[in-house]
């Protein structure tokens, strides 16, 4: 058992307001610079939507993570064979046009225009021609869109859903959708550190985090192309790739990343969690349906003795070992079970888990008969067969199935579409809802309360822990950052007699080659 440490977030879904604040904390501090205008290490799309760059998750596209093979697994568009093939002409890459174009605009235009009949414009210009364009396109250009055809309907997440379930999503009075906020997942298998031809991108041993040093880099953007969420970037002026860093220079002085310090929703949390890396090679190739329970597995329990043992052999310090203990991720991820991988068919084993969405319920159950019958047309049928308009309290607690946002769409995104791994989140999360309700108001009969705890496989001292986490908890509660141990980094770097930061041993490593 080779147990490691890997600082992981989860992001609650429910709770995100799509303000984008993240996303503009993130830009102000790391990518303001010339080159660098079109990325947004955080973005925030509208689910369902197309995203950034424009359908990211069709690999059959863009080619990215690993596939299964009969022996293990193997890059999609990218390693060594492929990457010789391509390394000149890779055909996969996104253009600019499938991120956006940045702009601005010439304000001065309408201060310093002289005077004349019409109005003054300022015109959209380029930030990499300088020329004035037409704009097609932004990094958030579908936000809130999520029943228009040109975005919501070609969301690739919608492939296996029926007709009637795709037009029932774009009904305009039953709208369905939710914010869905990215960032680098710090995987534990990253496709992009396996894909670069330098050497360039690795992990960092004390707490996983990916990161791509820039004295190597030689611009082969592999890493680009591998990444199957598309969050490498290539710096068009500096001719170097760039990730997102988890704000580690924050991290390391026990501050949250920008992005989830500025979070309205405080929908973000961080933590450590101990897994065991030799699992990652079976983990990763196994069958789509276990991909899931696979890499919940990996993870190990800070409790246990014989887990706090090797974690100690490997040279994890304390401190790392008890903040793993006080993780608020490992309770969503691995106690709870509440929250998933995003597309965990990548086989990248990301390590920014998600809460599915719940969504407001239906003011509107039960099965309503208009004596039409197979009149109807297939969409009022659809409707009619799910909902009618009851605002009563008994009516507000319908069945998971009952819940707007189809069980098939979420599946396809955070479970490799095993809709049974969806509906047991949401049962929780109703649990939870009705087990507060009882609390606060009482108006709901104590037996469906007991009921609803004991399909979920809840009781209600986990009930109210799940609650007061999500909805109470204070900023040390939600961001548990293990201190750094500078002494450790000097001694890798003095022993490898390199002072900028190219190599990411693990802990078991760095000491025996100290020692």
């Amino acid at each position: 058992m080779d147990v490691r440490a890997q600082i992981s977030m989860v992001f609650h879904l429910d709770k995100c307001i799509g303000c984008h604040t993240c996303s503009i904390a993130c830009k102000n501090i790391w990518t303001d610079r010339k080159g660098a205008e079109y990325m947004w290490w955080n973005n925030v799309e509208t689910k369902p939507g197309t995203g950034y760059p424009t359908k990211w998750e069709d690999q059959d596209i863009y080619k990215g993570g690993w596939e299964k093979q009969k022996n293990g697994i193997e890059l999609r568009g990218a390693g060594k064979k492929k990457g010789l093939l391509n390394i000149f002409h890779n055909p996969n890459l996104p253009v600019i046009d499938d991120y956006y174009e940045p702009f601005t605009y010439r304000y001065l235009d309408l201060i310093e225009s002289p005077a004349l009949d019409d109005q003054p414009t300022a015109r959209p210009v380029s930030l990499i021609t300088g020329k004035p364009i037409d704009i097609k396109m932004g990094p958030n250009w579908d936000d809130d869109l999520s029943g228009t055809p040109d975005y919501a309907r070609k969301d690739p997440n919608m492939h296996n859903l029926s007709a009637a379930e795709q037009e029932a999503m774009f009904q305009l009075e039953r709208l369905a959708f939710f914010y869905l906020p990215r960032i680098c997942n710090h995987c534990l298998n990253p496709a992009c550190v396996a894909s670069c031809p330098s050497g360039a991108i690795y992990k960092r041993g004390e707490d996983g985090v990916v990161l791509i040093n820039q004295q190597v880099c030689r611009a082969w953007r592999m890493c680009v192309t591998a990444c199957p969420y598309k969050k490498s970037y290539y710096n068009w002026h500096a001719g170097k790739s760039e990730k997102c860093i988890l704000c580690y220079p924050r991290l390391e002085a026990g501050y949250a990343p920008a992005c989830m310090h500025s979070c309205v929703g405080r929908i973000r949390y961080l933590g450590v969690v101990l897994y065991d890396a030799d699992q990652i090679e079976n983990t990763a190739s196994d069958n789509d349906n276990n991909l899931v329970d696979r890499q919940l597995n990996m993870l190990l329990d800070p409790f246990d003795p014989a887990v706090i043992q090797a974690a100690k052999e490997n040279g994890m310090p304390d401190s790392t070992i008890k903040a793993a203990q006080y993780s608020p991720t490992y309770k969503f991820v691995k106690e709870w079970g509440l929250a998933l991988p995003l597309h965990p068919e990548f086989r990248t084993l990301p390590m920014l888990f998600y809460v599915p969405p719940l969504l407001p319920v239906m003011a509107s159950l039960g099965n309503q008969n208009t004596g039409q019958g197979d009149k109807m047309d297939p969409i009022a049928k659809f409707w009619n067969d799910k909902w009618l308009y009851d605002t009563s309290t008994d009516e507000l607690w319908g069945t998971i199935e009952q819940a707007r946002m189809p069980l098939k769409y979420l599946a396809n995104l955070f479970t490799a579409g095993d809709e049974e791994k969806i509906k047991a989140v949401w049962k929780k999360l109703m649990a939870v809802r009705i087990h507060r309700r009882d609390v606060t108001v009482g108006d709901i009969p104590k037996e469906k309360v007991a009921q609803s705890l004991r399909e979920a496989g809840l009781d209600p001292h986990t009930a109210d822990a799940i609650y007061n986490l999500t909805s109470l908890a204070k900023f040390d509660e939600r961001f548990v950052i293990p201190p750094a141990h500078r002494e450790q980094a000097i001694e890798m770097l003095e022993f490898t007699g390199d002072t900028k930061g190219s190599v990411g041993f693990g802990f078991k490593e760095t000491l025996q080659r100290i020692q």
